[in-house]
């Protein structure tokens, strides 16, 4: 009986660590299968360009991309959507450091920043020479920027939503908040977006580009179930520019 029982647990064994390899196996395919940064982002970031119209690239010490802007009033700490790779919105920050905003992309593990939330620990403390902080993300990205300003509303002065929204309540934040999002996105779920708004202040601020997408805030091609624009990328990303919170 003994032998038999430790036979049984022995396949047992077997049947878990096949499963777990399994797992392990499904895992490393999903996180492989994500968007790539498109040319004129990854041109946007190569070190050989030096600074460009005022804006300074450099990257930090735990892998974090700065865009310095050339006299910059505020700091913005960025988290990139789902699956998506960071160096994507290199075009989009460095319109937002063109308007005086210094932003920090952040890199989360396997570019997936609900997996990271905590990414942005440490990055205020490297830009003493700014007082005044924003976060902002991208889709999957804005539900863990959402999630960090609900343990550290102190240390950020606002947040900027694109085509996302909360999963925490925000609503006694005494920030700013921008919700932004294009008119033909087909990838936001529309119904829990207007659910998520009672977990903000009354106060935020609605920005709706007309003609925009899902896919435009950043640049790597087109996002599966997303709606046709009738916008340029270029043209969304600068009127996403101009739409940010005076501070």
């Amino acid at each position: 009986m003994a032998h038999a029982n430790s036979s049984i647990a022995k396949r047992i064994m077997v049947a878990i660590g096949i499963v777990f390899m399994l797992l392990i196996a499904g895992f490393a395919w999903y996180v492989s299968d994500y968007y790539h940064a498109d040319e004129n982002a990854l041109a946007a970031i190569a070190d050989e360009n030096g600074p460009q119209d005022g804006v300074t690239v450099r990257k930090l010490s735990d892998d974090a991309i700065a865009f310095v802007a050339e006299n910059p009033h505020a700091g913005l700490v960025f988290y990139p959507g789902g699956k998506v790779q960071p160096e994507s919105y290199a075009p989009l920050l460095t319109r937002f450091a063109q308007k005086g905003i210094t932003c920090v992309l952040i890199k989360p593990l396997f570019n997936l920043a609900i997996l990271d939330m905590n990414a942005a620990d440490g990055i205020i403390g490297q830009f003493q020479d700014i007082q005044t902080w924003l976060l902002a993300g991208h889709s999957l990205g804005g539900v863990a920027a959402s999630d960090y300003l609900s343990r550290h509303e102190s240390e950020y002065a606002g947040i900027i939503l694109l085509a996302a929204y909360p999963s925490t309540d925000l609503s006694d934040y005494a920030g700013n908040v921008m919700l932004v999002y294009g008119s033909n996105d087909g990838v936001m779920n529309r119904e829990k977006y207007a659910e998520a708004k009672a977990k903000l202040p009354n106060s935020a601020h609605e920005e709706i580009i007309d003609g925009g997408n899902h896919a435009f805030f950043g640049n790597y091609g087109f996002q599966e179930g997303d709606g046709t624009p009738s916008i340029t990328r270029e043209e969304q990303q600068e009127k996403t520019a101009s739409a940010l919170p005076a501070l």
